[in-house]
């Protein structure tokens, strides 16, 4: 499989460099090449994206009101569908191409605000800007929100999405915004306003800006997934789950209350690991068997903890989701499951004692452990 980096390529700056020069009388695409693609097999993507900036701060007008009349004049038509495909060189500039003039604008236009959002948002329409922008809501912030609120109904979704998924106070591989971290009511002002919105791409962006508070202000995400769900229809319903999904995994009891999981009453509860003991590279099975003590129907999400092995012979538990359902009143639910122990980068394993643990709405029902070996 080709490296992901190698969407920045020779044909993509040479794309660049045709489009610049066929609007700059001036612009030099074969020093615009040469500084963009010097030791470009051996950068990463954004090392790559960051070399092209720097060749277009080097090779477009000082001035940055000509050198934006330049950008704007390089540019496809705007898109419409979520996903961007690239263009042919006779469309214009859009998908990665646009990553680099980004963060040229970022970089180049902090001077003139009204003139780099502007750019920004029509940038967004043709890949995205959500980096971008980030450095102005740091430097701007009130400025930036007044824009912000006034287009949350711009008919281009790109734009209603670069308002939710630019704020995002923890936007993984951008800037962190601090101000947001500690304060994110600014941001939930607006994501108030798009959590209707008509397409799934900018709910689904609402979500994972709540998600990201939530990792900071567990309680106030509860409070607003607690006042939007009433009457919410299904794609609410859907946006606030997947905004909870953190609060959920970590069993955050108000969280779990306003889905409906309340506290389990069981008569009896047995969990039961098949092996003692697995190679790495087998799989763990277990079995859980949970007897209802209400007279009423319950509804349960269930999940499990790996208790991993570490170095200095502790553990660290990784929670993973596993069933979710109605336990009848009186009755009695069997489950099993099998988990597998393998090679993933994220994880280095050493042997020893390792456990299950399996939580219910929340709250741990049973513990047992197994012995991993390493071959």
């Amino acid at each position: 499989m080709e490296p992901f980096k190698n969407v920045f390529n020779q044909q993509l700056v040479t794309h660049i460099a045709e489009h610049f020069s066929n609007v700059l009388e001036q612009f030099n695409s074969r020093a615009f090449i040469g500084s963009s693609m010097q030791n470009f097999e051996h950068l990463e993507l954004k090392a790559r994206s960051n070399q092209i900036t720097q060749a277009l701060i080097t090779h477009l007008p000082d001035d940055f009101v000509e050198a934006s009349e330049a950008i704007l004049n390089t540019l496809a038509a705007p898109s419409e569908e979520e996903k961007i495909a690239p263009s042919d060189q006779q469309q214009g500039l859009r998908g990665w191409a646009i990553m680099p003039i980004a963060d040229y604008v970022a970089e180049q236009g902090m001077a003139h605000l009204d003139l780099s959002v502007k750019l920004l948002f029509e940038l967004t329409m043709r890949f995205s800007s959500e980096f971008a922008i980030r450095p102005f809501l740091h430097n701007h912030q009130s400025e930036m929100l007044e824009f912000l609120h006034q287009q949350c109904q711009h008919p281009n979704m790109h734009i209603r999405r670069l308002i939710s998924e630019g704020t995002r106070p923890r936007l993984p591989w951008g800037m962190q915004l601090t101000n947001f971290v500690t304060d994110p009511l600014p941001v939930i002002a607006l994501l108030e306003k798009l959590k209707d919105d008509e397409a799934e791409y900018v709910r689904r962006s609402v979500a994972n800006n709540l998600n990201d508070i939530a990792k900071d202000h567990p309680d106030l995400v509860s409070k607003i997934a607690k006042k939007w769900w009433p009457k919410a229809d299904k794609n609410r319903q859907r946006l606030i789950r997947h905004a909870c999904r953190t609060l959920l995994k970590n069993g955050h009891p108000s969280v779990l209350a306003t889905f409906g999981f309340h506290p389990p009453e069981l008569q009896s509860v047995e969990l039961l690991v098949e092996q003692k003991a697995i190679n790495f590279g087998e799989a763990v099975s277990f079995s859980l068997i949970l007897h209802s003590s209400s007279n009423q129907p319950q509804k349960m999400m269930i999940d499990y903890a790996v208790h991993h092995q570490k170095a200095n012979k502790g553990t660290t538990a990784k929670v993973f989701k596993w069933k979710t359902l109605t336990l009848n009143n009186s009755g009695k639910e069997n489950l099993s499951k099998s988990h597998v122990f393998k090679a993933i980068t994220t994880r280095k394993y050493y042997p020893g004692e390792h456990s299950i643990e399996v939580f219910v709405n929340g709250l741990s029902v049973g513990k047992t452990a197994f012995q991993l070996l390493m071959k």
